[in-house]
């Protein structure tokens, strides 16, 4: 399975570290679901982990540490040119399209990408880690 997560889920993984978007990231690393990501959500997260209310929280030693593991590790995939305008928030257009284009599963904080969920497969962090447990659980 490949999944695009949404920064709001790196960032509450590094907030959170016994939350659900945390338990997640450690299932990616353990090799569960193939991570999807490209240069526009590197450049979103950076400027994310950059915000001052993150920054206190989240040393810049850390933020550069989750990058490069990020660019190392997950599939890097490229954004389409001129993403689609189909969401309430057209910011996150480019994360409906990297998931469409790569055959992914969106995993977002994000209410209004949520309530899209009937359009696309969208899942909460929680419910996410849901599936994957419950496919874990079904292949034994």
């Amino acid at each position: 399975m490949r999944a695009v997560l949404d920064v709001n889920v790196f960032i509450s993984a590094l907030l959170a570290p016994t939350g659900a978007p945390a338990r997640l990231f450690m299932r990616w690393l353990a090799g569960d679901f193939e991570l999807i990501v490209s240069e526009r959500l590197f450049s979103e997260l950076a400027r994310a982990l950059a915000y001052p209310k993150v920054r206190p929280r989240v040393s810049r030693e850390e933020a550069r540490a989750l990058i490069d593991l990020l660019r190392a590790t997950a599939t890097i995939s490229l954004d389409a040119k001129k993403p689609a305008r189909i969401s309430r928030d057209h910011a996150d257009d480019y994360l409906l399209s990297l998931a469409v284009s790569s055959s992914s599963v969106l995993v977002s904080g994000d209410r209004d990408l949520l309530e899209m969920a009937s359009d696309f497969p969208i899942y909460s962090p929680a419910s996410f880690l849901a599936k994957l447990v419950g496919d874990s659980a079904t292949q034994r």
